[in-house]
């Protein structure tokens, strides 16, 4: 695929994760959130599972493919989603933001270590221009006190995702991201909702009790923000590379910004703003589409 495409593809799914934060908010104030993302993980894994039986992209994995998929089941959906919204629960949403901003720097930096891709010195700038945007984002907000468990837990969150996107950038090779995926939700699924049956007893219950606007929500964010937006977003690390795609994240901080003001009726500072412009520098230069550019300026500048 055009690596344009890849591009669009990645701002695709920063933009439908991006509104995905006001439906969570929502949702766990509903019910308790490791049964919730349980459920709406598993119903996730589904959905993508009847996409690609319509694409006719279902297959039985090898031995070595299996062991990818245990492996992103446990980082990418357990590890992370699990604690994520443990550190959420008692940390506040500035540092859990700050933490979650340090993924594209992370990810950047175990590509070089782990999968031997080394960034150039302008991606690096970005990765850097990045990290400045998602701080400038967060550091305005009026809930600085929090627990240094939930900013631990937090950090776990964002360690256990980016290990996942070496494995994922791994099992690539032989396996499509995208069934890669439907596997990895749908087992990941299962163990959160043993974990939720011990850690939330009776939690369950809680969804008898709820009304078609939560029911609307639920199956919106497990569709389009999960199911749609993680098959996208893992087949473009298997198209692009962990760095380059993790780099669009911070484009999750902005989008995130936007659609808490719309619906949650939050307000832009200052440090928003300067945010939204280094975020987008970063995504520009840390992505690789100003190389690309300027190598295309160049060559048609030759051939005239």
């Amino acid at each position: 695929m055009n690596q344009w495409k890849i591009y669009g593809m990645l701002v695709f799914v920063m933009l439908i994760w991006g509104v995905n934060l006001p439906m969570l908010k929502y949702l766990i104030a509903e019910v308790s959130p490791v049964t919730l993302t349980a459920f709406r993980i598993l119903t996730a894994g589904i959905t993508v599972f009847l996409i690609l039986w319509k694409m006719k992209l279902i297959r039985k994995p090898s031995k070595q493919e299996w062991k990818y998929i245990a492996i992103g089941s446990l980082t990418n959906v357990v590890g992370h989603h699990y604690f994520l919204n443990m550190g959420l629960s008692i940390t506040s949403g500035t540092h859990g933001g700050l933490i979650l901003g340090t993924g594209p720097m992370l990810t950047a930096i175990a590509g070089a270590f782990i999968l031997r891709y080394f960034p150039s010195k302008i991606q690096w700038l970005g990765v850097i221009f990045g990290t400045i945007g998602v701080s400038l984002s967060v550091a305005g907000g009026s809930d600085i006190g929090s627990s240094g468990l939930g900013d631990f837990f937090v950090f776990l969150a964002i360690i256990a995702q980016v290990m996942s996107y070496m494995v994922i950038s791994k099992a690539a090779r032989t396996l499509d991201p995208r069934l890669l995926t439907a596997y990895m939700l749908v087992i990941g699924s299962l163990i959160l909702i043993i974990i939720s049956f011990i850690q939330e007893p009776n939690a369950i219950t809680q969804f008898a009790e709820m009304d078609l606007k939560f029911w609307a929500i639920f199956f919106a964010s497990a569709i389009f923000s999960t199911a749609i937006g993680h098959m996208l977003y893992n087949y473009a690390v298997g198209k692009a590379g962990a760095t380059k795609s993790a780099i669009f994240m911070n484009l999750n901080t902005v989008f995130s910004l936007i659609f808490s003001v719309i619906f949650l009726g939050e307000v832009l500072g200052w440090n928003h703003l300067a945010s939204l412009i280094f975020i987008i520098a970063g995504v520009i230069l840390g992505s690789g589409a100003a190389e690309d550019l300027w190598k295309k300026h160049k060559t048609k500048k030759a051939a005239t």
